[in-house]
């Protein structure tokens, strides 16, 4: 008889977990996990510095590319 009371704080102790995990400490978490601050305006620079890069491919191969890599006109 004792299992039905033991079974509904087992399932009291779930929902609890579930539903009220409370917050999340964000900057424990990247402690842990050794990840630095890195800053979007970092990400931004090396997003424009690849898109120089890429740039110059862009005007050589133009917008009229196939998905097979051939230009579209004939051969």
């Amino acid at each position: 008889m004792g299992r039905g009371r033991a079974k509904a704080k087992q399932v009291k102790v779930a929902r609890q977990l579930k539903y009220n995990s409370g917050g999340t400490d964000l900057d424990r978490l990247r402690d842990e996990l050794g990840v630095g601050d890195s800053s979007n305006d970092d990400a931004d620079d090396l997003n424009d510095e690849l898109a120089d890069r890429y740039a110059d491919y862009a005007d050589d191969y133009g917008t009229g590319d196939d998905d097979d890599g051939r230009t579209s006109g004939g051969r």
